[in-house]
């Protein structure tokens, strides 16, 4: 066979390639050529093409027919075939594989070699690759290398010994004896290498780290020497003496100090020492003064010592480096709960962080300000925080409205202020607030009586400026119809009262009734809260129409069960600090168990048992005929001759993360009109913007389309799109709908058709 090419040859072959087919069919050729060579035995050139078989490995070609041309390599005398085979085996074999059981015996042998390259090449491989069942077997020979005078073999063994302790922790104690010398090597590598296996050995053991405490006087010592030490071109990095061994050094001291007060004591010095003398100006420098704060502040360090630290995780936040900063505000996170008086000291500092423009360190700085918030600063905290959430990315906004609350909760100087802040957040961040934003600050505005009136005021202008932010909405329709009677007063003292007469709140109301921007759950509110107003305004007739012909679909059945209240007699109506309370029904259950709940009115005796007797008043007193009991209980007679027949709801389309649902439910005047309500909803880590939902049926129907509730689809099922389509259906055929979908998502345009046939006989029939 001629000879192969040689691996530089290789190299530049493939690298000629233009495309991924062309470098696939370079490398299948010679992986054949390769295969067919190890089928002859040729022993000449085994070497030069197991390290070709490395380099297709590295580009992830496979490469395991190789495994055992290592072995032969590892087996042979050339010191050049054995380095390649111990580079296969540490590439392609691991313990999960068989093979490596043949390279135990090869190993032993390497590693009572008489050239030191080839022991270094051997305990490479064991503290790479090897097994439990090899490290039991070679553990003794690990050990007798640890003890030579030979500075080259001592780093490799002390490595190894790393491997060996943790496959098999109970081979630890064998180590020990070899420990005792090892710091008084001179040899960096040496020295790194055995702090090293100190430090494991003192994290899996108790014993260990009570036998190394005794060990802290020398450990400062060798820190010592390093910083005082002059330049040494062999260790200098960026004008410091072999950093990466005094950050060793740093670990292990922190290790052997935790939780002891003498091995604290005794590196206290050392430790301001470093953290005063060491350079800052390059990265080199920080990584040192970083290991030094996480070994003080782990420590039982001096308090002056823990402030130097802190002061020096200060210095961080102002490094251009964002990678600095980003460290720094972690730890300041990490210890603001043990060093708060400090941590307050760069309160400034972490404040201007939240202006920064990587989301990581914005995220930190909102996190370490949050904690900072107390009730000395909690005014101007929350005036800091309040502009982030105004110019946040949408990504923030749910996380720092919740701190908001939760602080304001803690740490309110006033009631005023507490309301005045909630509602601000609501106005700024309502579409991201908790669910339970909305009975929270229900149940504060209740709780606090003497600000009724300027709260009822505050909310009202509130809804007169935007009815989009849907849990203000909520909160603001709920206040009116509680304390309109206030607000048409205008008993406000704490703030010039405003001129509004009760058609004027009634036309508010009523506005978010219609408006699209409403969501049921709104809806639900606003009839509410009109509701109510007819015991404390005087247009009783108003709301007796406006609740009569209100029929949207999603408050259909509601609405007709307040309608019902006008025609039953001695019916009751719920105060609210009954409603309000955290224990009653009202509070606890939405808006269906609401139309059960309704029926109870009529049951005065039953009700006035349930709350007391004392929160209920009748209003309006009528003689009618009684109606008996229909076979569907309380509720079917509440609502009269009212269908509850349910249609179950159907998936219309899913695909790509966006998920269209329809409900249905008959149009009351007309049963030959279908009334579908879609529901958008959006899986993806993304919102879907620009959305259009279109529809078109055959020409025996009629279709019309009412307008979104929204052109955004938030992302993972934060919320929905909402849309109704009425649909006539005059023959009751089987309806059939093509819909067409367009949005934007992460950047780029989507468009989709769809037909839907599915639709449940309750739908058309």
């Amino acid at each position: 066979m001629p000879a192969p090419i040689r691996l530089r040859e290789l190299i530049r072959t493939i690298r000629t390639a233009r495309t991924q087919a062309e470098e696939r069919e370079m490398i299948q050729k010679e992986c054949a050529a390769i295969r067919s060579s190890f089928r002859e035995e040729d022993n000449t050139y085994r070497c030069r093409n197991v390290a070709k078989l490395l380099y297709m490995h590295m580009l992830g070609y496979p490469a395991h027919f190789g495994q055992l041309e290592c072995l032969k390599l590892i087996a042979s005398q050339k010191f050049t075939d054995k380095r390649i085979g111990y580079l296969g085996a540490m590439l392609l074999l691991d313990e999960r594989q068989d093979v490596h059981l043949l390279m135990t015996n090869c190993i032993k042998n390497d590693l009572n070699h008489s050239t030191q390259y080839v022991q270094g090449l051997a305990l490479c491989t064991l503290g790479c690759m090897g097994s439990s069942e090899m490290c039991r077997d070679l553990a003794g020979e690990v050990e007798k290398l640890l003890k030579t005078s030979n500075s080259y073999l001592r780093k490799k063994a002390a490595l190894c010994a790393v491997h060996v302790i943790r496959k098999v922790p109970e081979l630890m104690e064998m180590f020990l004896p070899a420990t005792k010398n090892l710091l008084s090597e001179k040899n960096h590598g040496v020295l790194h290498t055995s702090v090293v296996l100190l430090t494991e050995m003192c994290e899996r053991s108790p014993d260990m780290l009570l036998h190394f405490r005794k060990l802290v006087p020398q450990l400062v010592r060798i820190l010592k020497n390093l910083i005082m030490s002059g330049y040494s071109p062999e260790h200098d990095v960026s004008g410091i003496s072999d950093p990466f061994l005094q950050v060793r050094i740093l670990r292990l001291l922190r290790i052997l100090g935790r939780s002891d007060d003498d091995s604290s004591e005794a590196m206290n010095d050392i430790l301001a020492q470093v953290a005063t003398n060491t350079e800052t100006s390059k990265n080199v420098g920080n990584a040192i003064l970083y290991e030094t704060v996480l070994t003080i502040m782990d420590i039982k360090s001096e308090s002056g010592l823990r402030v130097l630290a802190i002061n020096i995780l200060g210095r961080f936040l102002l490094n251009n480096d964002k990678n600095i900063r980003y460290v720094a505000l972690t730890s300041l996170l990490k210890t603001v709960q043990t060093d708060h008086n400090a941590v307050q000291r760069h309160r400034s500092t972490i404040v201007d962080c939240l202006k920064d423009l990587d989301v990581s360190i914005k995220r930190r700085a909102m996190e370490l300000s949050f904690a900072l918030v107390n009730g000395n600063n909690i005014r101007g905290m929350m005036k800091e925080l309040l502009y982030f959430l105004d110019s946040c990315d949408p990504e923030f906004k749910a996380d720092c409205a919740s701190g908001v609350f939760l602080a304001a909760e803690k740490y309110a100087p006033s009631k005023r202020w507490h309301i005045d802040t909630i509602m601000r957040v609501l106005t700024t961040a309502g579409s991201y607030v908790r669910d339970d934003s909305v009975p929270n600050l229900i149940q504060l505005i209740t709780n606090s009586v003497e600000m009724h009136a300027y709260t009822v005021q505050r909310l009202y202008k509130a809804l007169l400026d935007d009815i989009s932010q849907q849990p203000l909405v909520q909160v603001s329709s709920w206040c009116i119809g509680e304390y309109g009677d206030l607000l048409v007063s205008g008993q406000c003292e704490e703030e010039e009262p405003i001129q509004v007469t009760e058609d004027e709140v009634l036309d508010v109301l009523e506005g978010l009734l219609v408006s699209n921007l409403s969501t049921p759950v709104t809806r639900g509110y606003s009839l509410t809260a009109i509701m109510k107003l007819s015991t404390r305004f005087s247009s009783v007739n108003r709301i007796k129409k406006v609740v009569s012909i209100y029929g949207s679909i999603c408050l259909q059945m509601y609405s007709h069960s307040l309608q019902a209240l006008f025609c039953r007699n001695d019916w009751y109506v719920i105060q609210s600090t009954v409603v309000l309370s955290k224990s009653s029904l009202f509070y606890r259950f939405n808006l269906h168990v609401l139309y059960y709940l309704v029926s109870l009115l009529f049951q005065a005796n039953d009700l006035l048992d349930l709350l007391g007797g004392n929160d209920v008043v009748p209003v309006i007193q009528t003689t009618l005929p009684t109606k008996p009991a229909s076979a569907g209980g309380e509720l079917l007679d509440l609502l009269g001759d009212l269908s509850l027949s349910t249609i179950p709801p159907m998936t219309a389309y899913s695909k790509n993360g966006l998920k269209i649902e329809f409900t249905f439910e008959r149009a009351n005047p007309n049963p030959n009109i279908a009334v579908i309500t879609i529901h958008a909803t959006n899986t993806t880590e993304a919102d879907m913007t620009e959305f259009v939902f279109q529809a078109a049926v055959p020409k025996t129907f009629q279709l019309q389309l009412l307008s979104p509730s929204s052109n955004i689809v938030p992302a993972l099922n934060q919320g929905s799109v909402t849309q109704v389509i009425r649909v006539l259906n005059p023959q009751k055929q089987q309806l059939r709908m093509r819909v067409k979908l367009t949005y934007t998502h992460k950047g780029s345009p989507v468009q989709d058709l769809a037909e839907v046939n599915n639709f449940p006989p309750q739908s058309w029939q």
